[in-house]
């Protein structure tokens, strides 16, 4: 048993030049991009950026490069989550989340994304958050103030009125709404132009009702066909990709026809979604862990009855479509929703993925190759090859053989920097 005390690791990692090269061994790697593992592996770094990675033998490096031995390990890229709400506590829901002032959840986002990236997840997409607190929260971790992942932010959710994406908790003498409701063409087209304006990177939208909103059908769609291709249409001019909330069928095809990059949950499917999903090329983020959260703790955490009757009915159908979607062939990518569950836990979705239909590989390559894709930065992110940014995690042992291994995460660099060593 071998732990890297915290203060020896800062010691080691401050005198690390950035022009020395490092060099990182293990017992594994994973090859997300052709879907193989490669034993005896070397990964070698240089500043920011991986310049060589692969089988160690056929792996040349300068003499006085800094080695570090993680023996029986694997390499893996840098994991990415992409349904995370780093601003909302997973202890308050229903109506003790008014009681969270704007302040107070950026300043938890600061606990969240040190505990979202020490669990490996070095890359996230933060999809709705009020008062752009996720903007703010990215902008401290990329100066440096704050320990967090590179964070893809959505900024205020968009929905129809009274939709899943409004505040629906307090009665009408409060005249009550959440910052991102817009109805009709041209509104939702103002309201994406506003959240690119104060910073969002990518563009969230509700299209049917949802399990943890007051008074919404969970499959009842909500946005008009016309309103959701405005919607992405205008995020589309502006280079932005789109992500949809949608448990209902008919809200998951509309959007799919009108050019939508994911869709979160997708809990209700027919024959039709999944071909328009091929077709598309959409990505599907099946949040199928988080369940068991709501159902086992939600309660105690505040979530309404009516979401957790919500919960009963869709949850054991998620499920069922989530194998459908994938023996389909559907683009997968790894959506926790961690926020509704505590952040830190995103990795206990793998084994859930796996039991649920898919292999240890596609698992892995949902959460590092496809969401990449996703967000169009599979040049440097998303796997470990020449040019790539040095995002690295290792967890022990093979989890091509026990996915819980990646619940275990002992190793994590994000941008050539050792955020974590802690090994066994």
């Amino acid at each position: 048993m071998k732990k890297l005390a915290a203060a020896v690791l800062l010691a080691a990692t401050s005198t690390l030049s950035f022009a020395q090269t490092l060099v990182l061994k293990a017992d594994r790697l994973i090859d997300v991009e052709n879907g193989k593992l490669i034993s005896n592996a070397v990964v070698v770094i240089e500043d920011d950026t991986i310049v060589a990675a692969g089988e160690a033998r056929k792996v040349t490096f300068s003499k006085d490069s800094k080695i570090i031995e993680l023996g029986d390990y694997t390499l893996l890229p840098g994991l990415m989550d992409m349904h995370v709400h780093l601003t909302s506590d997973a202890t308050r829901h229903g109506y003790k989340r008014l009681e969270v002032s704007l302040p107070r959840a950026a300043i938890t986002g600061v606990k969240h994304a040190k505990a979202t990236i020490e669990a490996g997840f070095t890359t996230v997409r933060n999809v709705g958050a009020p008062g752009f607190a996720d903007v703010a929260l990215r902008d401290a971790i990329n100066a440096g103030d704050v320990e967090g992942p590179r964070m893809f932010v959505a900024g205020p959710s968009l929905g129809v009125t009274g939709g899943h994406c409004d505040s629906n908790l307090l009665p009408y003498e409060y005249d009550n709404y959440s910052e991102g409701v817009a109805d009709g063409p041209w509104e939702v087209r103002k309201k994406v132009r506003r959240n690119i304006k104060y910073g969002a990177t990518v563009i969230k939208f509700c299209a049917t009702g949802g399990v943890l909103s007051k008074g919404t059908k969970v499959g009842a769609q909500q946005y008009t066909f016309e309103e959701m291709q405005a919607l992405i249409d205008e995020a589309h001019l502006r280079g932005l990709t789109v992500a949809t909330h949608a448990h209902g069928t008919n809200g998951i095809k509309a959007a799919i026809k009108a050019g939508v990059d994911s869709v979160e949950h997708v809990s209700l499917l027919d024959d039709e979604a999944i071909a328009l999903a091929k077709k598309h090329g959409t990505y599907f983020s099946m949040d199928i862990y988080v369940t068991e959260y709501i159902l086992g703790e939600g309660e105690k955490a505040g979530i309404l009855e009516e979401s957790l009757n919500k919960e009963r009915i869709v949850g054991k159908t998620q499920r069922e479509n989530f194998k459908k979607a994938v023996d389909a062939g559907v683009n997968m990518v790894f959506g926790s929703d961690a926020g509704v569950y505590p952040h830190g836990d995103n990795p206990k979705q793998f084994s859930r993925m796996v039991q649920f239909g898919m292999t240890p590989m596609q698992a892995i390559q949902a959460a590092t190759i496809n969401p990449a894709r996703l967000l169009k930065q599979e040049a440097t992110l998303g796997s470990l090859e020449e040019g790539k940014l040095a995002d690295i995690v290792a967890v022990p042992g093979n989890p091509m053989e026990d996915m819980s291994l990646m619940e275990k995460v002992g190793f994590v660099m994000k941008d050539g920097r050792i955020v974590k060593q802690y090994l066994m």
